[in-house]
């Protein structure tokens, strides 16, 4: 596995071998020896696995809140992806700053999203499936999130009309989580 930095401190592009010949393909999606081996020393205590039926669907900006802020290993195994994650860490030097990346199954590509951050995707395929690694469980009273299209933000999302859950369209504004959350 190839562990590419990205703009934040913890996060991570991890880009792994895959072998490919006429029948398909073989790889590890996670080794914990590699992992510890760049430094990322992380239980993972949960995986989760989703399909969005239509391209557009857009998911978060989610997060847990403290004590249960999670760290994901993120991957699509169908279809692509634009993902982002922001960083809501209030001492970082990135405190309010987002990267994108495209994450499909062609280029097996997957993130490494630490804790402190929001995470959010855009199917930019029918049909895609996502999964991911957490190292804490999912705990409904921590759960919280950030609108998709912040003013302030300035996303640079590649839609205008997401197909959004009753949920995400009604989440906290950036300058409504400044004033009621810390991490």
């Amino acid at each position: 596995m190839e562990f590419k930095k990205t703009k934040f401190k913890d996060a991570w592009l991890i880009v792994p071998q895959v072998f490919q010949d006429a029948r398909g393909f073989f790889m590890e999606s996670y080794s914990k020896k590699e992992f510890e081996e760049a430094g990322i020393d992380i239980d993972f205590v949960q995986d989760n696995h989703s399909l969005s039926a239509k391209k557009g669907v857009l998911r978060g900006l989610h997060f847990q809140k403290p004590p249960y802020a999670q760290t994901k290993l993120v991957r699509v195994t169908r279809g692509k992806v634009y993902d982002v994650i922001l960083d809501l860490r209030k001492d970082s030097e990135t405190f309010g700053q987002w990267q994108g990346f495209e994450l499909s199954a062609e280029n097996f590509q997957m993130l490494l999203v630490p804790r402190g951050f929001a995470h959010s995707f855009l199917t930019l395929e029918d049909n895609t499936e996502f999964q991911y690694k957490c190292d804490e469980f999912y705990h409904p009273e921590s759960d919280s999130g950030i609108i998709w299209n912040d003013l302030e933000l300035k996303i640079d999302w590649p839609i205008e009309n997401p197909i959004l859950s009753e949920k995400d369209a009604k989440l906290l504004g950036w300058k409504e989580f400044i004033k009621n959350n810390s991490f």
